[in-house]
């Protein structure tokens, strides 16, 4: 008998691209488009197809056992979100198939299912039943639910004045409750504060320990190392690793060093700045990946310019593994004189003594011109801060020594005097 809760074979996904100029606006235009693809040779309807067309996912396989959790990983654009969409019959494959055993619940994007008229308590039950849960069924479990979700007093308030944290909040509870034999989850748990993510994974914990199979989607690697055993990391729309968790990761941070930040729209004309290299390095100039608390660490990056760039401002940020922004670093705020910056060359920056707590950093590169506009912006790659005691679950982000003085209360100092008089 065949063991597993998803068997996907040769899935590939194809969308068409739509050029601004060959958008229709009139009935005239879209006849003229329709006898123009009558009379173009099969060759070029073929080469047309091909150029507008691209396979968000590509012949991908696998199979997912019960009980897994499962991390798919990848860069921007990789295919992951699809891959879901199509694991949760939202959207239907080109090709391939795709064979579920079990009762599947997907928490995929903020607000999924809801209606922002409808107040919370209406749309537990509307989404409840999207997800296949009976009125009975929503019934029994709607004061977990609400209790799970920690929005009581807005529960009778329409969703269209929550925020993103309380929908998130909402729709993750039913979900959950909806007792899934299988879980997909899309990157939504960003949305909600530290404290609820943690309460969703401590969920999903008890999800996986009853059996239940889970597919986590995420850019934050802490949660894919702290949540899944296995990877499957997706590039271009193809599963190019499919194995233990820390060999995945490994691959994913080789790939998206100096890779573009996510946010980052290139700006017309071009990019005019780019890293080249980024090296960290110690207190003896060796390069290394793991700082000792305290330690003073200097980031070399190498870049190379498509002409003269002007007056501009370097910025060095890192981010804790969680993704928690923790510091940034500007040539421009630190008044370093930079008119301009034209060829290749190097640049360097030498930290004060690192004070975080013990954790993996990202460190990330931008570059914005004297108005603010982003020129680039980069994944310079990451390191460690290594302490016995300094931890990110005790100490939070850095940690400075204070200065502390200690006195007694009043009815002891009382008692002290009368001694002293008596």
């Amino acid at each position: 008998m065949e063991n597993f809760a998803i068997s996907v074979r040769g899935l590939s996904k194809r969308y068409r691209r739509l050029l601004r100029s060959q958008r229709h606006d009139s009935l005239r235009d879209v006849i003229a488009a329709g006898i123009g693809d009558m009379f173009a040779s099969k060759a070029a309807r073929d080469e047309r197809t091909k150029r507008n067309t691209f396979w968000a996912l590509k012949d991908a396989s696998f199979e997912i056992a019960p009980g897994e959790n499962v991390g798919i990983i990848g860069l921007n654009g990789a295919g992951k979100s699809t891959l879901l969409k199509l694991l949760s019959r939202i959207t239907v494959p080109t090709t391939g198939n795709i064979r579920i055993k079990g009762r599947l619940g997907a928490l995929l994007e903020v607000g999924t299912g809801f209606h922002a008229e409808l107040t919370g308590r209406e749309n537990v039950f509307l989404y409840g039943s999207i997800l296949g849960m009976t009125r009975k069924e929503v019934e029994a479990k709607f004061d977990a639910i609400v209790e799970f979700s920690e929005i009581r007093e807005f529960i009778d308030t329409p969703v269209k004045r929550y925020s993103s944290g309380m929908y998130v909040r909402l729709a993750f509870a039913v979900a959950a409750h909806l007792d899934p034999d299988i879980l997909l989850l899309d990157e939504v748990l960003a949305v909600g504060d530290f404290a609820f993510q943690r309460k969703c994974m401590n969920f999903a914990k008890q999800l996986q320990r009853k059996g239940a199979t889970i597919l986590f989607v995420s850019h934050n690697m802490f949660s894919i190392k702290t949540m899944c055993q296995r990877v499957i990391y997706l590039k271009k729309g193809q599963v190019v690793f499919d194995g233990p968790t820390a060999e995945g990761l490994k691959l994913y941070e080789a790939d998206s060093r100096l890779a573009d930040v996510p946010w980052f729209d290139e700006p017309e004309g071009g990019r005019r700045i780019s890293f080249e290299d980024v090296q960290f390095l110690g207190k003896e100039g060796s390069e290394g990946a793991v700082f000792d608390f305290g330690e003073r660490m200097t980031i070399r990056l190498r870049y190379k310019t498509k002409g003269r760039v002007e007056r501009p401002d370097i910025r060095i940020g890192l981010d804790r593994d969680d993704d928690t922004h923790c510091m940034t670093f500007s040539t421009m705020t630190d008044g370093v004189p930079m008119p301009y910056l034209e060829g290749e060359g190097a640049i360097e920056l030498t930290t004060p003594p690192i004070k975080l707590v013990s954790d993996l950093y990202t460190c990330n590169v931008v570059v914005r011109d004297a108005d603010g506009h982003m020129l680039s912006g980069q994944i310079g790659g990451r390191f460690h801060v290594r302490h016995p005691d300094f931890s990110s679950t005790t100490f939070g982000v850095f940690h400075e020594s204070g200065e502390w003085r200690v006195t007694a209360d009043a009815p002891a100092r009382l008692s002290e005097v009368k001694d002293r008089v008596g």
